[in-house]
């Protein structure tokens, strides 16, 4: 519904309002369904399980990216965001009718509506919850938070259309999918801690080739490379965080997607100000760089723990 609403707003001010109140709804799905995959998945399979989950992700992403070029082009936003908000309404309509008969699951008594931070508290003594939830924020921050100016940047320097943009965006979704459909085998392979630093290496050299090398046909290859990386990394932090409190599930994944959510709409501010006040080169440098410390951070925190 906020969605549709969007379109017929009349200032900014607003449509931030109702963006935030949408993403404070659409938020609640993916923590939702990583406890689901946590409490009817043991450990030794759950990233496939997610990687699985992943590729309806990945397939969403990649049809957004292209719809959007293409919407982008020859429609006007406000027609988009009508469009999206009938077929969000329909998705929730069909998952309404098809979980109704959750509700009849025995609740316990004598909790609800009692709001408390405490097992969010709980959860952050523990030093591996803390580098997970630190990890995802940062991962949120530099990645999400600069891809934000990367359609924009193709934009201004290179001129292409919005539909080709939409589409070469959509690469980062088909590196999602290649990922989902190989990680059995990359688990095998290279285990967490590998996953780990050659997601962040890929996701480190595609962000500095970008920057530095001038040729948008370079970035096509690249932002596959880059969507490979990241959901290696971010994947192996999903299932860490499907881990952290078993008993609790439900704390330890929400608070992972809130730091991730969080991370990405800093991380959008705080780059924006690099590009307006040093262009886009060096936004994507530092976020090579960042990306690079990170994981090696994570690297070494594994090694530590286990």
């Amino acid at each position: 519904m906020g969605t549709t609403v969007c379109a017929f707003v009349s200032n900014i001010v607003l449509l931030t309002l109702l963006r935030f109140l949408t993403g404070m709804a659409a938020a609640g799905v993916i923590p939702v369904t990583l406890a689901y995959i946590g409490d009817n998945f043991p450990y030794e399979k759950r990233q496939a399980a997610i990687g699985k989950y992943l590729s309806a992700l990945m397939l969403g992403q990649i049809l957004g990216g292209s719809l959007g070029g293409i919407f982008g082009e020859y429609i006007s936003w406000r027609d988009i965001f009508i469009l999206f908000g009938i077929v969000s309404l329909s998705i929730a309509g069909l998952l309404w009718r098809g979980t109704r008969h959750l509700g009849d699951v025995q609740r316990p008594q004598g909790r609800i509506g009692k709001i408390t931070f405490r097992p969010y508290y709980q959860l952050f003594t523990q030093p591996i919850a803390r580098t997970v939830i630190i990890g995802v924020f940062v991962e949120g921050f530099c990645v999400f938070g600069a891809f934000a100016y990367i359609g924009a940047f193709l934009r201004d320097r290179y001129s292409l259309s919005y539909l080709a943009i939409g589409f070469m965006l959509s690469g980062f979704g088909f590196g999602g999918l290649i990922y989902s459909r190989s990680v059995k085998w990359l688990v095998k392979r290279l285990g967490e801690i590998g996953l780990m630093g050659v997601g962040g290496g890929l996701m480190c050299i595609s962000f500095l080739a970008i920057a530095l090398f001038h040729n948008w046909m370079l970035f096509i290859p690249l932002n596959i490379l880059m969507g490979l990386g990241f959901y290696m990394m971010h994947s192996t932090l999903q299932t860490q965080a499907t881990e952290l409190t078993p008993e609790a599930r439900g704390t330890a994944v929400s608070l992972f997607a809130f730091n991730l959510f969080v991370g990405q709409g800093i991380g959008a501010a705080v780059f924006g100000r690099i590009v307006d006040n040093f262009g886009y080169i060096y936004c994507f440098i530092v976020v090579g760089v960042a990306i690079a410390l990170l994981s090696v951070w994570l690297v070494k925190q594994k090694q530590n723990s286990g």
